[in-house]
């Protein structure tokens, strides 16, 4: 995928979407995650999609506005969900103090996620 530091798997009906690096920070390649991550629910009709943080420590307000895209996007589809894992406390600080916890479905690893019911 473009050099892109993620990885895009298929397991049962979730789309899993595997952050590989440490910093998503990067105006120019969130720009491309974003738009790869937008096809899969546009173009691929992915409804039910886990984005795995486990590898991110710093994130940018640009890769949180495409977190928030993703979820607008999905609650737009019947059936659907989007569920954040492997939040760091880093990230999980950020989450609380934008009060992003409220709106999104944050769980603690993949296998949990893969728990979660779509609407």
């Amino acid at each position: 995928m473009e050099d892109l530091p993620l990885t895009i798997q298929e397991i049962e009906k979730y789309t899993i979407v595997e952050f590989r690096t440490a910093s998503l920070m990067d105006p120019i390649v969130l720009e491309k995650i974003g738009e790869a991550i937008y096809r899969l629910i546009d173009a691929e009709d992915k409804r039910r999609i886990i984005l795995d943080f486990e590898q991110v420590e710093y994130i940018s307000s640009q890769a949180i506005g495409i977190v928030l895209t993703v979820n607008k996007k999905l609650g737009k589809l019947p059936h659907s969900t989007m569920v954040l894992c492997g939040v760091g406390p880093k990230l999980m600080e950020l989450i609380k103090i934008t009060r992003l916890d409220k709106v999104l479905k944050i769980k603690a690893s993949q296998r949990e996620a893969l728990k979660v019911v779509p609407n």
